[in-house]
C-alpha cells in the first residue's frame, strides 16, 4: 500500500519517512521528535508545565520549550545560517523560567524559531557548512547535515525527559 498522504499517528503525529531521500528524512525525524514534546505538554496548565522533577534538578517542561527554541536559534540561524542574533531569552539554556512568561508565549516563540530556521536552511545543501559560534569548539566547522542529526538528537534527548516529567505531572505516560 502506498500513499503521498503523510502518515500520522493516532495521537497526530507525523511518521517520520520510512522511505526516500536523505534529508527530507532527516527533517521528518526532527519533525516528529518536534511534535512529541509538543504533545507532552497538551492538556497541561503553566502551574503543571513549570512543576520540577525530582530535587536537586530544575528541570521543567516549559523550561524545556525555551531549552528547544535556544537550539533552534542556535544551530540553524547562529550556525548554519551565520547570523548575529542574541539568545532568544537573554542567557544561553532557556530553562529559566519568567512567572510572567506562560505556555502560550513559549509555544509560540518556539514555533517562530522552528520557522525561521526552516527559511534559513531552505535550499541549502547538507553539505553546506556553518561554523560553531562559541564555547569550546567556537570557530569549527559543521555541515546542515550534522546540524540536522545533532538537533534530532537534542530532541530525542529531552524528549526523554519530558516523558519523565509529563508521568510526574499526571502519570501519562508513552509516545
Amino acid at each position: 500500500m502506498t500513499s503521498d498522504a503523510p502518515l500520522t499517528l493516532p495521537d497526530g503525529r507525523p511518521v517520520p519517512l520510512l522511505t526516500g531521500d536523505e534529508r527530507p528524512m532527516l527533517e521528518s525525524w526532527l519533525d516528529f521528535h518536534r511534535a512529541t514534546l509538543e504533545l507532552k505538554c497538551a492538556g497541561l496548565d503553566d502551574a503543571q508545565l513549570r512543576l520540577a522533577s525530582a530535587e536537586p534538578s530544575e528541570l521543567t517542561l516549559l523550561g524545556l520549550v525555551q531549552h528547544l527554541a535556544e537550539c533552534e536559534r542556535n544551530w540553524f540561524q547562529r550556525v548554519v545560517g551565520g547570523l548575529d542574533v542574541p539568545p532568544v531569552y537573554g542567557e544561553k539554556s532557556g530553562y529559566s523560567l519568567d512567572p510572567g512568561r506562560g505556555v502560550d508565549e513559549a509555544l509560540a516563540v518556539w514555533r517562530r524559531e522552528i520557522a525561521r530556521g526552516r527559511e534559513v536552511c531552505a535550499g541549502r545543501s547538507l553539505d553546506g557548512v556553518g561554523r560553531i559560534a562559541d564555547g569550546p569548539m567556537a570557530g569549527v566547522e559543521v555541515s546542515l547535515r550534522w546540524v540536522l542529526i545533532h538537533m534530532i538528537e537534542e530532541y530525542a534527548r529531552h524528549n526523554g525527559h519530558a516523558d519523565i516529567l509529563r508521568e510526574r505531572i499526571d502519570g501519562v505516560t508513552g509516545a
